[in-house]
């Protein structure tokens, strides 16, 4: 009979109750600069209103396995439509939810530098006849990476009688000084670029058209959607009202990227930076959302907390 009343007293009870007992929140973050600025956004946030964040670095397979597992609760970057093939088979059998968008106005496909595209490389098609001087290599991201399944998708159909190239796969950071290295010394180089990301003002580059149908049109046209487990708005709700209030912008992200990786700032202590800068924006991602205690929250306050000091 105790057990009985017990469980219609947690039946009566409202949902608030149930969102903020959601104490920890997983996120899945990949090599990516922009995915972990905004994984360090959502963070820092979640962190100052109460709630304990874990964040694990992983392939973009890994990641979708755990979420379907429910081993991880988010992963702030879906990047569409280039990952359709991978998360397909996800929403088909329900494990993971997209909860909404987060980011509009990016670019993701194949460039080129300038005085290539000017030595008419303009297109996926062009790169066959000048495959001696790219040496046969297409330059791509960290295995397992959407963009690179793509290409490789490319290679094995021999779609633009690409099937002699071959796809080197290396992680961000090493990708990119291989466009640096051949920027440099004037060699030829195809490779995987994306918006945003300080590429685009280090770098005088040109994306191929051409990739409508593996990378989207637009050149490469992508919107980045938030993924999560399945139930996880269920379960979350205080967490999940914040997720749908997280949009980034063009110029934040790419700000943010900017200080990471040309001033070398932490991804925490750069987001900090930024959000103390920008209160406004801090207002508008915690509207409707509150402490995990359930409390209100002062968001000027909490923007101003982010505020950088010698002893962080």
């Amino acid at each position: 009979m105790r057990n009985s009343v017990l469980l219609l007293m947690m039946l009566l009870l409202p949902t608030s109750v149930f969102a903020n007992s959601c104490d920890t929140v997983r996120f899945g973050t990949v090599d990516w600069t922009d995915v972990q600025a905004t994984t360090a956004t959502a963070e820092q946030l979640l962190k100052r209103l109460g709630y304990d964040v874990e964040v694990e670095r992983l392939s973009v397979p890994e990641v979708y396995q755990k979420l379907s597992k429910g081993e991880l609760d988010v992963f702030l970057g879906n990047w569409m439509p280039t990952m359709e093939p991978i998360l397909q088979p996800y929403l088909q059998n329900r494990s993971v939810s997209v909860l909404g968008k987060n980011l509009t106005g990016a670019k993701y496909t194949l460039a080129v530098p300038s005085y290539v595209y000017d030595a008419g490389v303009r297109s996926f098609a062009d790169l066959q006849r000048f495959k001696e001087l790219f040496k046969n290599k297409l330059y791509g991201l960290e295995k397992g990476n959407d963009g690179n399944a793509l290409l490789l998708d490319v290679i094995a159909k021999n779609d633009f009688s690409l099937g002699d190239f071959s796809l080197v796969e290396l992680p961000e950071r090493l990708m990119l000084y291989q466009v640096k290295r051949h920027i440099r010394d004037g060699d030829w180089i195809a490779f995987l670029a994306w918006a945003p990301h300080p590429m685009n003002e280090n770098f005088d580059i040109r994306y191929l058209a051409g990739g409508d149908a593996y990378f989207g049109p637009n050149l490469g046209g992508s919107t980045v959607y938030t993924n999560t487990r399945a139930d996880f708005r269920r379960d979350c709700p205080n967490v999940a009202k914040l997720l749908d209030n997280l949009e980034f912008s063009l110029e934040m992200e790419g700000e943010v990227m900017n200080m990471m990786l040309g001033e070398f700032i932490p991804g925490d202590r750069a987001v900090r930076d930024w959000m103390f800068r920008n209160p406004s924006a801090v207002g508008t991602w915690l509207d409707g959302v509150t402490s995990q205690q359930g409390q209100t929250v002062d968001s000027a306050e909490l923007a101003n907390g982010m505020r950088l000091t010698f002893a962080d």
